[in-house]
């Protein structure tokens, strides 16, 4: 049995998973806008985390045919989450967590001051040799990528890998329904996926202004193959998004170091389960006999035994999963809770006392710089898992005892 509803539009059907949670009406243009293009392969398909994004739908999988729209892709390029288990139990854990918390802190940059100039606290102030060897890897594609775009020879490139970056992307000490201790991360390519993607998608504009009258949106501009940027876009964007798993795993390492030199911890192992999984990128893939682009706004690749994450917000669950391979939804699931209120709203609806009670029983942040990031703000979890059960099973349930927020 589905549990999607099939929807309506001009062009390509939308296929949504999405009962029991709200769709909002300006998500649902979106999608319709999405649906009309003429380069989309079959349906598009809506996670219930769904929401309004710029151009395409946060919580949607866009299949293209020859072609691919960077706004769809966004310009957090490779944004995504890494999980790892470890043999550490509840037990081992001291009754007062701040000190690991703040462990955490101080092994990984987070957020963002000096307009991200040269004091910024998110980047690195003395870079590690862990992030120049990551580097000396990744500089070859960097240099291709701005040979063919000199301007996207600025800012930090290095000095932001293993860093955690502003928003929604977070760190977080869970305990799964064991008791076994999970460290958890969310991040993706940071400033310099932020400017391949915004160039790109200027840059797709500007290569279809004959035609952008005839788009919904501008945003939904494309490159088809055999256009000029067509090649340069794909190279880079499959950069960023190895970026982006390498920023995670560099963050990852030092959160582990930093955790194994405490006193307040005994030894422990960190090779019980790993996960890493991008959920804003776009890959060459097979659907229905034919090799299409898929692109996963806001949306985790769910193949038949792909192992993923789908985290709740600071207060609630996240969710280890296993894919189940559904086709109708290109073998993929949603990529978290969803934003149920615009940052703006949440932070005039809730005060810092209303955030201090939904995050109770979790060392955190508790200011009113981090209101929009209230649990309040997501969609609930378990309504979220409940309409793509046929998308994924659960593997592990994990609930956060520490949360560090950009």
């Amino acid at each position: 049995m589905t549990t999607y509803k099939q929807i309506k539009s001009e062009g390509v059907p939308i296929k949504a998973w999405v009962h029991g949670v709200p769709l909002e009406e300006e998500a649902l243009r979106q999608l319709k806008n999405t649906a009309s293009l003429p380069i989309i392969h079959r349906w598009v398909a809506v996670m219930p985390d769904v929401h309004w994004g710029l151009g395409a739908t946060v919580g949607s999988v866009v299949p293209t045919k020859k072609a691919i729209i960077p706004a769809a892709v966004g310009v957090d390029i490779g944004c995504g989450m890494m999980a790892v288990r470890t043999s550490l139990d509840a037990r081992d854990l001291p009754d007062d967590l701040s000190g690991i918390r703040a462990a955490i802190e101080k092994a990984v940059p987070h957020g963002r001051t000096s307009r991200g100039g040269r004091n910024d606290k998110g980047s690195w102030q003395k870079l590690p040799a862990t992030a120049e060897d990551a580097w000396r890897r990744l500089r070859p594609g960097y240099e291709r990528i701005i040979a063919r775009a000199p301007k996207l020879d600025r800012g930090r490139h290095v000095g932001q890998l293993g860093t955690l970056g502003t928003g929604n992307h977070f760190i977080e000490l869970c305990l799964d329904e064991s008791d076994g201790v999970w460290v958890m991360l969310h991040s993706g390519s940071r400033g310099v996926g932020n400017r391949i993607g915004s160039y790109y998608i200027s840059l797709a504009q500007k290569d279809m202004r004959r035609h952008i009258a005839n788009l919904p949106d501008k945003n939904l501009a494309y490159f088809e193959e055999g256009a000029e940027h067509f090649e340069d876009y794909v190279f880079a964007v499959e950069w960023a998004q190895n970026y982006a798993r390498v920023n995670r795993e560099l963050m990852m390492r030092h959160i582990l170091e930093a955790l194994r030199v405490r006193k307040d911890l005994p030894s422990f192992r960190a090779d019980l389960m790993a996960v890493n999984c991008h959920h804003n990128y776009v890959r060459r893939e097979v659907h229905y006999g034919e090799e299409v682009f898929v692109t996963r706004k806001g949306a985790v690749r769910a193949g038949l035994g792909d192992l993923g994450i789908i985290p709740g917000s600071m207060g609630a669950k996240s969710y280890i999963v296993r894919g189940k391979g559904n086709p109708e939804s290109f073998c993929s699931c949603s990529h978290g809770a969803g934003r149920a209120l615009s940052r703006t709203e949440a932070k005039r609806r809730f005060s810092v006392e209303d955030h201090v009670r939904a995050t109770q029983g979790v060392e955190c942040r508790k200011d009113a710089s981090v209101i929009d990031e209230t649990p309040m703000a997501y969609k609930p979890i378990d309504q979220v898992m409940e309409a793509q059960k046929d998308l994924v099973e659960i593997v592990h349930t994990l609930k956060q005892v520490v949360c560090v927020k950009g």
